[in-house]
């Protein structure tokens, strides 16, 4: 899911987030890293940083932002090489980028498994196996690991990958729409991310009633709406600042942080008073609610037309954020594992503050230093393929040369 277009300076003016074709733009790294963090730290609840991401200040949180961010990098991917005779190439790459997904999610599903597993035996603290959902599977694991390896059952905190590997198994259908009008793909994508809401259509888990904690019917709006204003700049549109919709935004946002910060919740009942579905007056994070979807997307149009904001997040190449976001599956992978063990170290500590803190620092740390791991790695291959393309280029010269 590499970005390799630059979105363009935000201004007064509107927005034009086409610009050079090979330039990255660094905005989507910070913010994608951004999001990293804070999805690593909400996964290792209990410690005083998991009281300092958005989700304490906002309706959304760093899951909406990385699945913003995805439909836009994806546009940037995929989306004009979706064109005819080349299809069926693209709709290939989607569906192996989604079996990818499906193997990460495997991986830390089975990692979190030997985890919690493992620290119960160690440190003989048994109420670790009540943890996560996985209870349900050593009580039944004929049943369980089918359902584990069907997606019918999910491991907590372990159901981000799910949800976007059936993004991508349906980006096929989103690009044929998107090219054939990206207004009748926003009416086909919110229309079923309503009837979602409305009638609670998700896919349901196997092994525990219930659906998955992330509907891929639901998030799927996010994703288009991401993705289409990524193909309405690329084909030369642009996203206008325009000073009501920028004081609508800040205004929303605003109303979002006092209700977070001072615990408004009851106005959700005066909100369901109304009489419409939950889906729109609620804040459920299954089926995304109209709220939480809002706050985002205002979130997002302040970053593109603000341009102090603009400017803020753009970045070096060589920026620590940067390179984190420019490796988002890899650095997801193990930033889900490192919180999976610190769960486990917090269960047995008691969930000392102490500890919590120490361990979300250095967590993040060695996150930041695997992603230069992984940066060191991708430049030394990229630095071997133009040595080996001129190798060729003089082995065959010198072949030339024999034969005259």
């Amino acid at each position: 899911m590499n970005s390799r277009a630059n979105i363009g300076p935000a201004s007064a003016n509107p927005v034009n987030l086409a610009g050079p074709v090979l330039q990255r733009d660094t905005r989507l790294d910070v913010l994608r890293a951004l999001a990293l963090i804070m999805i690593f730290i909400n996964h290792v609840p209990g410690q005083i940083f998991e009281f300092m991401t958005s989700k304490n200040f906002g309706f959304s949180d760093g899951a909406e932002a990385f699945v913003l961010i995805s439909g836009i990098s994806v546009g940037l991917a995929y989306g004009t090489r979706f064109s005819p005779g080349s299809r069926l190439s693209v709709a290939w790459k989607a569906v192996k980028r989604a079996f990818t997904l499906y193997t990460a999610h495997m991986i830390t599903t089975f990692v979190t498994l030997v985890l919690f597993i493992a620290g119960a035996w160690i440190f003989q603290q048994k109420g670790l196996l009540c943890e996560v959902n996985i209870l349900a599977l050593l009580m039944d694991p004929a049943g369980g690991i089918p359902a584990l390896l069907t997606l019918g059952h999910q491991i907590g905190y372990n159901n981000i990958l799910p949800m976007y590997a059936a993004l991508f198994l349906m980006l096929p259908l989103i690009m044929l729409l998107e090219e054939k009008s990206p207004l009748l793909l926003l009416l086909v994508s919110a229309s079923v991310w309503l009837v979602s809401g409305i009638y609670y259509i998700a896919p349901h888990t196997t092994l525990l009633e219930g659906f998955w904690f992330l509907n891929p019917l639901s998030w799927q709006f996010l994703f288009v709406i991401g993705f289409v204003a990524c193909m309405q700049v690329k084909r030369g549109g642009k996203i206008p600042a325009h000073p009501l919709l920028i004081a609508f935004a800040a205004l929303y946002v605003l109303v979002s942080f006092v209700w977070v910060t001072d615990k408004l919740w009851v106005l959700g009942d005066y909100l369901a008073m109304l009489g419409l579905p939950t889906v729109v007056t609620g804040f459920d994070k299954t089926f995304l609610s109209l709220p939480r979807l809002l706050h985002v997307l205002a979130l997002a149009y302040l970053i593109v037309s603000v341009p102090s904001i603009s400017r803020f997040l753009r970045r070096s190449a060589h920026h620590p954020l940067t390179i984190l976001g420019r490796h988002s599956l890899d650095i997801f992978v193990a930033g889900t594992i490192l919180a999976m063990a610190g769960q486990v170290l917090l269960y047995v500590t008691n969930k000392s503050p102490i500890v919590g803190a120490i361990y979300v620092v250095v967590g993040t740390a060695a996150q930041f230093l695997y992603a230069y791991h992984l940066e060191r790695k991708r430049l030394q291959t990229a630095g071997q393929r133009p040595e080996k393309a001129q190798l060729a280029v003089t082995a065959v010269s010198a072949h030339m040369a024999k034969r005259r």
